[in-house]
């Protein structure tokens, strides 16, 4: 069963073997990628704990971010030791995040698609938005992305609208977190 945890240098092995699924410079949603080093560099045991630890200090809101930057929180979608994908909780939004990128990103891992894995994370994450103080939070996808947007529908997304943005023509939900009450990290899929 799925759990959320922090990024770990533990599953090392299993993040490299996910990131070698994705096409060369694909956009993966979620993961804090852009914390990065250029991608080559994380086989390297040392610089993959200096950026796990990195995506760890951007849910400190007494540090300060670069510009552009916005506090987040990281969690990892794990089986096991299998990681299988990535979430975060964008504390607030910026203007590019309030056009295109939305409170909460996600992206899973091509071989563990279509499992259910993205619609268990996202209604994961939700009472986490809400024990931060968000009253609901912007969710994107991409137009074409039928999996994402249903994802999003079958968490309470309502379309507020399909739009042309800076990253593509994108699909804007908001989820109401009213009723939703707040949970513990790392909890299962039940």
């Amino acid at each position: 069963m799925p759990e959320l945890t922090a990024p770990t240098c533990r599953l090392q092995r299993s993040w490299l073997a996910a990131r070698d699924e994705w096409p060369p410079g694909a956009h993966q949603d979620g993961t804090g990628l852009r914390l990065a080093p250029p991608d080559g560099e994380l086989v390297d045991p040392v610089v993959f704990a200096a950026w796990v630890e990195r995506l760890r200090q951007q849910s400190d809101r007494s540090m300060a971010l670069g510009e552009g930057r916005v506090h987040a929180t990281h969690w990892w979608i794990v089986d096991g030791d299998s990681y299988l994908g990535a979430v975060d909780l964008r504390h607030y939004l910026n203007a590019l995040l309030l056009d295109v990128g939305g409170h909460i990103g996600y992206s899973i891992r091509p071989s563990f698609r279509r499992r259910g894995v993205a619609t268990w994370a996202l209604g994961a994450v939700l009472p986490e938005a809400r024990a931060i103080g968000l009253d609901r939070v912007l969710v994107t996808c991409d137009d074409g992305n039928i999996g994402s947007a249903r994802s999003i529908e079958r968490n309470g997304g309502v379309l507020e609208d399909v739009r042309t943005t800076s990253a593509g023509i994108k699909r804007r939900y908001w989820i109401d977190l009213q009723g939703i009450g707040a949970t513990a990290l790392g909890r299962t899929a039940g």
